[in-house]
C-alpha cells in the first residue's frame, strides 16, 4: 500500500455532511488529515458537478461512488453518468435493502439483478463492486450468499470490508487473497470487543492482523485503501486521524 492510495468513506462523516456547507467543510478537514481521496456515501443530496468542484478545491479525488441502492441496480446509465462527472471509475452497490438473504429465492433474485447491472456498468467502462456486511455469510446449499454473488454474478468485483469479514467468521487476509484482481477497493476498519460485544475500532486499535491484510490486498491488485468507521467513540475526525497515523506508520516499516 502506498500513502497515495489512502482514502476515507464519507459515510463515516454523514452527521456533518447534511447540507452543502457542512460537506464542503468536512472535505476540507479530511484533506487536512492528509488523505488523497474520498468515497461518496451517506451525504446530502447534491449535484455531482458541485460535489466534484468541492473535492477538487480540497485536492481530493473521488475514488468511488455508493449510489442509491435501487438506482444502482435499476438505472446504471444514470449512476455511471454521475460517476463520470465525479471522475470515478468505481461504482458500488452498498447494501441489499429489500432482500431477505436468509431466503434462497431472495438471494437468487439479488444475484440476477447484480449480474445484469455488472454487465451494464462494464459496458460503460465502470468497475462494479458489491459491498458486503456479515449477513451475506448465510448459507444456502453449502455456499454463502457472498460466494454465490461472486460466482454467479462474475466478473463482479468486491469491495471487501475487513470488519464485516471478521464479523461473519472469515479471515480478511485470506479473502483478499481469494479476490485477486477483483478487489479494486477495500474498507479498512478494525474489529475489537467491548464487554464481549463486537465493536468497530480505529485501525490498529483492535485485533486484526493489519500487516498481513495490507500485504494480501496489495498483492490482489487493490487500488484504494479506504478508511471507514460506521460508529466512532467520539469525533469521527479524531478516529480518522488515529487510523491514518497507524497506517502511515506501517508504510514506513
Amino acid at each position: 500500500m502506498k500513502t497515495t492510495q489512502l482514502a476515507t468513506q464519507l459515510y463515516t462523516f454523514r452527521d456533518s455532511c447534511k447540507n452543502p456547507r457542512q460537506l464542503a467543510q468536512t472535505l476540507k478537514e479530511i484533506s487536512g488529515v492528509g488523505l488523497q481521496a474520498v468515497e461518496v456515501a451517506g451525504i446530502c443530496p447534491i449535484d455531482p458537478a458541485e460535489l466534484r468542484q468541492m473535492a477538487d478545491d480540497c485536492g481530493l479525488k473521488i475514488c468511488s461512488l455508493h449510489g442509491n441502492g435501487g438506482e444502482t441496480l435499476g438505472n446504471p446509465a444514470k449512476v455511471a453518468a454521475d460517476a463520470d462527472v465525479l471522475g470515478s471509475d468505481i461504482v458500488v452497490y452498498s447494501y441489499p435493502e429489500g432482500f431477505d438473504l436468509t431466503k434462497s429465492e431472495d438471494a437468487s433474485r439479488l444475484v440476477e439483478l447484480l449480474r445484469t447491472a455488472e454487465s451494464e456498468y462494464r459496458h460503460r467502462n465502470k468497475t462494479f463492486c458489491y459491498h458486503h456486511h456479515s449477513l451475506e455469510f448465510f448459507r444456502h446449499g453449502g455456499k454463502t450468499v457472498l460466494e454465490r454473488i461472486l460466482d454467479e454474478a462474475a466478473p463482479i468485483n468486491l469491495e471487501l470490508d475487513t470488519y464485516w469479514i471478521q464479523h461473519g467468521g472469515g479471515s480478511p487476509a485470506e479473502w483478499c487473497h481469494k479476490m485477486s484482481q477483483r478487489l479494486p477497493i477495500i474498507h479498512l476498519k478494525d474489529f475489537g470487543s467491548i464487554n464481549g460485544v463486537p465493536t468497530m475500532m480505529e485501525v490498529g486499535n483492535g485485533n486484526l492482523d493489519w500487516p498481513a491484510i495490507l500485504e494480501s490486498a496489495a498483492a490482489a491488485g487493490c487500488k484504494w485503501f479506504c478508511i471507514e468507521q460506521d460508529t466512532c467513540p467520539g469525533d469521527p475526525l479524531d478516529s480518522l486521524k488515529a487510523s491514518h497515523d497507524y497506517l502511515i506508520s506501517l508504510t514506513r516499516q
